[in-house]
């Protein structure tokens, strides 16, 4: 499926129903006597957030959505039907703004958490509503209220514990398909990953954290070069990076530049994400010749008083330990973030 991380949809809620004009045929009562009834409350849209979407692919395709209005007030004091309700479901990690004024709305960070979006309008008194002792037959009722109405921008923001970031190429893709279930997929060319691909990682008996495979960083990824701004902001939700970099001399880059790149791209995007958390993850070390080069690489990065683990992603080699590192590492900042 086609990963889709941003849309624009336009929702409007029902109108309320008029008021009814009517009057009962009864005799020894004016006219019959006043029986109009109120008209409806139109319809609300909803959005709500589902985890079972991974998403917005459905707003491609449908992006206008409009709640059903209310039923006009009948005679003998009959209200009219309140409109049907209608629920927009998106992914858990849904930002929704208003698409006029750029003002974020609301954030949605937990499945089941919802929000209004679009109020009803209420529907008309009829015309026995405004019956009173020196006006006792009233040949008028109010007009149901419009139904808001409004253009969103919706944002999808992966929710993970840990984002793998690097240079194209350098194993993203094979290290979260061997530590989770998720199955990206995986060749020898640039930008393989054209999509964020999440996987739950169990680790201990009963624990596990959720790792996001963001699509390869390059120079120049924050004005939008290579893949982009628009796979940076997918993890700025992220409280841990594994950077990921590949050692191995067939490629012919150089990893200390490719690590200060990297890094700097961060920055540009945004200055906190370069200041959080980061282990350095020297994968390929199955190539004899990237052993080699280890002894330099280890002294750099310790240098800098980084967490520095050396794997093959391919073969598996190292991977038990540094997944087990990496949970530790997500429990102290869960904890952290909850005060504990």
């Amino acid at each position: 499926m086609k990963f889709i991380d941003e849309a624009k949809i336009y929702v409007k809620a029902g109108d309320g129903g008029r008021g009814c004009i009517s009057f009962r045929r009864e005799k020894y009562i004016p006219k019959g006597g006043p029986d109009g009834g109120d008209g409806g409350k139109g319809g609300e849209v909803s959005i709500v957030a589902d985890d079972g979407l991974t998403s917005l692919l459905d707003f491609r395709y449908k992006k206008n959505y409009m709640a059903e209005r209310g039923e006009h007030g009948q005679g003998s004091n009959c209200t009219g039907k309140s409109g049907q309700d209608i629920i927009i479901r998106v992914p858990v990690g849904t930002i929704i703004k208003d698409a006029e004024t750029g003002e974020a709305i609301d954030d949605l960070t937990k499945a089941g958490q919802r929000i209004v979006i679009a109020k009803g309008g209420r529907g008309g008194k009829g015309n026995a509503f405004f019956t009173t002792s020196t006006r006792q037959a009233p040949k008028f009722a109010q007009p149901g209220e419009k139904g808001e109405e409004r253009w969103l921008h919706l944002e999808l923001k992966l929710l993970a514990d840990v984002g793998i970031i690097g240079f194209p190429n350098a194993g993203k893709s094979t290290l979260i398909s061997h530590i989770s279930a998720a199955k990206p997929k995986v060749a020898d060319y640039p930008f393989t990953t054209l999509q964020p691909h999440l996987g739950v990682v169990r680790f201990g008996e009963h624990q596990d954290f959720v790792i996001a495979d963001i699509p390869g960083l390059i120079e120049g990824a924050h004005m939008g070069k290579g893949l982009g701004i628009k796979f940076l902001k997918h993890i700025e939700r992220t409280s841990l990076f594994v950077h990921l970099i590949d050692i191995s001399p067939q490629t012919e880059r150089d990893p200390i530049k490719d690590f200060e790149t990297i890094n700097k791209e961060l920055k540009a995007f945004n200055p906190d994400m370069a200041k959080r958390p980061q282990i350095i993850v020297l994968n390929k070390i199955d190539v004899t010749e990237a052993r080699e080069s280890l002894t330099k690489l280890l002294k750099f990065f310790k240098a800098k008083y980084l967490t520095v683990f050396s794997i093959s992603a391919a073969t598996g080699e190292g991977l038990d330990k540094l997944v087990k590192y990496v949970g530790k590492e997500v429990t102290r900042l869960r904890e952290e973030k909850n005060g504990k």
